[in-house]
């Protein structure tokens, strides 16, 4: 197994562990805005997001300092990158999760978590706006996971209500969130661009929530075991192994495994809740699977198009 595959093989299970984490911890989310509103919620989780990963740069940077060749005007480029990215990942963040967050107080928790999954849409129908070519089987599995998406989370038939738009702008803005940290992650270090994403979406939600909520202190500490959980593990932990994840993947192939969060979520209903898997489930699951095992396939331009090529050799 080559340098690359090894790094494809990382990148995937990080992402996967991601969808693990936002998957398991939508139970937490749930419950923890018993307590607070949704932007008392997210200020309390991105600020915890972004507090938990101060001592891991500390020590990255601890351990990377002898081996740091990098001339000033090099640091200072880099600096200027990472604030650069990480203001625009907090921003897209920012309104992804606010919107979403605040939506879900009057969505029905699969109908919402259908719509927002839909950044799996959004996502390639961006990258061909930007003239990102897709493979075939890339375009399937887009197809399959919607499908599979359709199966797990949306369940309740009735009229489009104004939270289902607004749902699908967070989409939207989820997608083109995971298309802005595939460009930066390149660039700079995961941990700081996901440090300083979480520290500016925290200081664009603090306003909303001051103005809209005015929280107390006692409520946030009723519901400080989900909070915590959100914000170090679902925030802190999962948005940073995605920016790792992507390192080493499209953004297209990135969204496919990440929208197993609701397979997860089925999962860990099962498990923390004793919830039973229903046939739809279950199929909606089988299809979300072969979606990814799809999109990871590398099939030959020849057995797609078998007379182009024999016309081509031909010639």
């Amino acid at each position: 197994m080559n340098k690359n595959m090894i790094k494809i093989l990382y990148s995937n299970l990080a992402l996967l562990t991601t969808a693990f984490i936002w998957g398991v911890s939508f139970v937490a989310q749930k419950s923890g805005m018993e307590y607070v509103g949704p932007f008392t919620f997210n200020v309390a989780r991105t600020f915890l997001g972004g507090l938990s990963l101060l001592p891991v740069i500390a020590v990255l940077k601890m351990i990377s300092i002898k081996n740091d060749t990098r001339t000033q005007q090099e640091k200072n480029i880099q600096h200027k990158t990472l604030a650069k990215g990480g203001i625009l990942c907090g921003l897209l963040l920012f309104l992804a999760l606010s919107i979403n967050q605040y939506c879900m107080v009057y969505a029905p928790a699969g109908k919402a978590g259908f719509i927002t999954s839909l950044y799996v849409i959004f996502v390639p129908l961006i990258a061909v706006f930007m003239r990102k070519k897709l493979r075939i089987n890339v375009k399937v599995s887009v197809v399959l996971a919607l499908i599979g998406l359709y199966l797990l989370c949306f369940k309740n038939t009735g009229n489009v209500e104004l939270s289902d738009i607004f749902l699908l702008v967070s989409a939207f803005f989820f997608g083109l969130h995971i298309i802005i940290v595939n460009y930066y992650s390149h660039k700079v270090s995961s941990a700081k661009l996901s440090c300083v994403q979480f520290f500016t979406a925290c200081i664009f939600s603090l306003p909303l929530m001051l103005f809209l909520e005015h929280p107390e202190f006692s409520s946030i500490l009723s519901g400080f075991e989900s909070i915590l959980f959100s914000g170090i593990l679902a925030t802190g932990v999962a948005y940073t192994l995605q920016i790792f994840g992507q390192k080493g993947t499209t953004p297209v192939l990135a969204s496919l495994i990440l929208s197993l969060e609701s397979v997860f979520a089925v999962l860990g209903g099962i498990v923390f809740l004793g919830e039973s898997l229903m046939l739809r489930e279950s199929l909606g699951c089988l299809f979300m699977i072969s979606a990814i095992f799809l999109s990871q396939l590398r099939i030959p331009f020849n057995i797609l198009y078998p007379r182009k090529s024999y016309r081509k050799n031909r010639n």
